[in-house]
């Protein structure tokens, strides 16, 4: 008990002290306490989600096909919340950036070159290069001249990519892939385990980065330009500069994207670069929730099985299912199914404290 007190005393006389000598020279400069980025720690609940693909690899061996197309559908869905959900840049033409992606890993591999990893990084600077030269478009506007330029680019594309069917195959598609073996060791199979694993090997590596990239300052910039971006020049941040980046960034993400999905199917349609695969994807962002990287996984997640389930059921009416689904998120939980999972998360937590 003496020591408890004898504590407790040392401990209010230390602070008396301290107190007292900040008071006695008040020239003298303090210590400003630093400021704290999002915690960048992966939390149990984060790494529990990254171990059910793997373990989807063992449980489902007959659905690896579709799990794997959702992973890719899911990067893609990513890459349009990092200008919706972080930037405030509404996109109708996403998937300009897709295709693009598609067409160049499908047509390296359809002319010799089926290396994966190298059509990987060339679709990605490529779809970036794209990306870069639209942005300048695109930053300076506002929410309706972006939803027209982007909407105005993807038809451009879709219809350029129709005419040129000597190059792209037109509505007949692109077939006649031949894809190497990754690494030169592990060759795509029938079974579809190689394009599992690959695709989820992507996802994780560029969803890491991409973490980190939202996480940073450059990130907190995005955020302040999304809520106030008349502001932030006050503050000297470079708005424009930042969205451009940001939305080079996405579109090279997008055609990292497209080129899995030409790679893993060795085929690319037209479709890849239809206004409804941008609208889809919207949906996808709606119902998982914007401005989380999660949102886009997990919506998904939540589409691409409802799709497949309502339509084994129903094929001509599933798309009345998804809609009403997609009502009802965004009447009873305006930040998507992650929204308000952490909304009831809150009330839990709260009603338990009181």
């Amino acid at each position: 008990m003496s020591i408890v007190n004898s504590a407790s005393t040392s401990t209010s006389t230390a602070s008396t002290s301290t107190s007292t000598t900040s008071a006695v020279s008040p020239g003298k400069p303090t210590m400003k306490p630093a400021l704290h980025l999002p915690n960048d720690r992966w939390t149990p609940l984060e790494i529990l989600f990254w171990l059910l693909p793997v373990a989807a690899y063992f449980i489902f061996p007959d659905y690896l096909v579709l799990i794997s197309q959702i992973m890719i559908v899911g990067l893609f869905a990513i890459s349009l919340d990092l200008i919706l959900g972080y930037a405030g840049i509404v996109s109708l033409g996403h998937a300009a950036f897709f295709g693009l992606g598609a067409y160049t890993a499908g047509l390296l591999a359809v002319h010799g070159w089926g290396e994966p990893i190298t059509g990987l990084l060339l679709a990605a600077v490529v779809a970036a290069i794209a990306g870069f030269l639209v942005s300048f478009l695109v930053v300076r506007g506002a929410d309706l001249t972006r939803l027209m330029v982007t909407l105005g680019i993807g038809l451009m594309l879709f219809e350029a990519a129709n005419k040129a069917a000597f190059i792209t195959g037109g509505v007949d598609g692109l077939s006649g892939m031949v894809m190497s073996k990754i690494f030169g060791v592990f060759e795509f199979d029938l079974n579809g385990r190689v394009a599992y694993a690959y695709s989820f090997a992507v996802l994780l590596v560029l969803f890491v980065v991409l973490r980190r990239l939202v996480n940073s300052p450059f990130g907190l910039g995005l955020r302040g330009i999304r809520e106030g971006g008349r502001r932030m020049p006050a503050i000297g941040a470079d708005v424009s500069r930042r969205l451009v980046v940001i939305f080079t960034v996405a579109a090279a993400v997008a055609g990292v994207a497209g080129a899995l999905l030409a790679q893993t199917t060795q085929f690319v349609g037209l479709d890849v670069l239809g206004f409804p695969r941008s609208a889809e994807l919207l949906i996808i962002l709606v119902l998982g929730g914007t401005g989380r990287l999660y949102g886009g996984l997990v919506g998904a997640l939540v589409y691409m099985l409802a799709q497949d389930y309502l339509s084994g059921l129903n094929p001509a009416y599933w798309q009345f299912w998804i809609g009403l689904l997609l009502i009802v998120i965004v009447l009873f939980a305006r930040g998507g199914l992650l929204g308000g999972l952490a909304v009831l998360r809150d009330k839990f937590f709260k009603g338990g404290r009181a």
